[in-house]
């Protein structure tokens, strides 16, 4: 015998107007992406957070301690007078910021180079754009007897956009254009070049080879707050636009095909990115040297926390890598203090096993 209504028309036998609702479609997809876009954001600002921990911890380390009070004095309160908030203005606030700068901009280079390549192993270094800084600076420092790290900063800014351009020539050529694989495979060849000739200069000249030694390492010791100052409309600049680029690196990482049939014009998308990887790039190495693994390793690291979306791995990169790079060089003023190593060094060491371990993980792999 079937349940009597009431003359309201509501269900009798007990049971609630809540128990013949309808769910409504999506609702519970819905609320779970409400809720991992609040996680996401919530991680961002605490990110930003660890940033302005990270950086008040490198104008504080050092061969000198220094307390809060001076370096807060060092950046809003300067006495010329002060010998410590003199080292903080003169030699810390820039290494710092600088770290900051270079890191966040490398390893979105990086990301962007994964997404355009679809290749996991790709970085800025794909395009050839390290080693065509390294090899325009070390022919500047032989032939025209360059020292000082502002004098041939812009021939690193023309090397590596001169080395990227030879490799996008080289990666277009033949059928199909200038496909991930072919670009890859030029970019090696044209670093292999650039390399042997890089190394040939620096072994026929001995002041040429003390010069650039120290440029080599990669560091951000002893370069002025101007000289980043004058590069960061490329580096801060490109970065931003980068980081408003996740929806199209999301498309063109679903494959050639998909993106196209989604309407988007993947070569044009393709050469875009790949400036703004050159510019990134040969900003950051004309001020802090060739430094390796920021924009290789710091993508995984950032995908293992928020996902494959570019939306948010881009910002994230920028967040990560900052914190990454100024890190690396506060060890490196700690681990032989009172002497220093060389932050590219220090990215080196630790990038190389956290790198494998990732790539042994399988979901990152995935």
């Amino acid at each position: 015998m079937g349940c009597p209504v009431a003359g309201d028309g509501r269900p009798g036998c007990g049971v609630t107007a809540a128990d013949i609702t309808t769910p409504i479609p999506g609702a519970p997809v819905a609320n779970r992406r409400r809720l991992l876009t609040t996680a996401r954001a919530v991680g961002l600002l605490v990110g930003l957070v660890i940033v302005v921990v990270v950086a008040l911890v490198s104008v504080r380390i050092g061969s000198i301690g220094v307390s809060n009070r001076d370096a807060w004095n060092a950046i809003f309160n300067y006495h010329a007078d002060s010998y410590n908030e003199t080292v903080i203005r003169s030699l810390r606030l820039p290494r710092t910021v600088i770290a900051i700068g270079v890191g966040g901009g490398l390893a979105v280079a990086g990301a962007v180079m994964q997404a355009v390549t679809r290749n996991p192993l790709a970085g800025p270094d794909i395009l050839g754009v390290s080693s065509g800084a390294s090899f325009a600076i070390v022919t500047a420092i032989y032939a025209l007897d360059l020292t000082a790290v502002s004098q041939y900063m812009w021939f690193g800014f023309a090397g590596a956009t001169g080395a990227a351009a030879l490799v996008y020539i080289v990666g277009s050529a033949g059928r199909g254009g200038a496909t991930p694989i072919k670009l890859a495979l030029a970019g090696v060849v044209i670093s292999a070049l650039l390399g042997s000739w890089t190394s040939a200069l620096t072994l026929l000249d001995e002041d040429t080879l003390d010069q650039a030694r120290f440029w080599f390492a990669g560091s951000v010791v002893g370069r002025p707050l101007s000289l980043f100052w004058t590069v960061a409309p490329f580096l801060i600049g490109g970065t931003l636009v980068c980081v408003f680029m996740g929806h199209q690196l999301n498309v063109l990482s679903m494959g050639e095909d998909a993106a196209r049939a989604l309407g988007m014009q993947t070569n044009r998308i393709r050469v875009i990115s790949s400036i703004l990887v050159v510019v990134i790039t040969g900003a950051a190495v004309s001020v802090a040297g060739p430094i390796g693994f920021v924009g290789l390793a710091t993508p995984h690291i950032v995908r293992s926390l928020v996902g494959p979306d570019y939306r948010w791995v881009l910002p994230y990169s920028v967040v990560i890598g900052a914190i990454f790079l100024t890190t690396a060089d506060i060890i490196g003023r700690i681990v032989t203090r009172p002497g220093e190593i060389q932050v590219g060094i220090i990215t080196a060491i630790v990038g190389a096993p956290f790198l494998v371990y990732l790539a042994r993980k399988r979901t990152v792999a995935n």
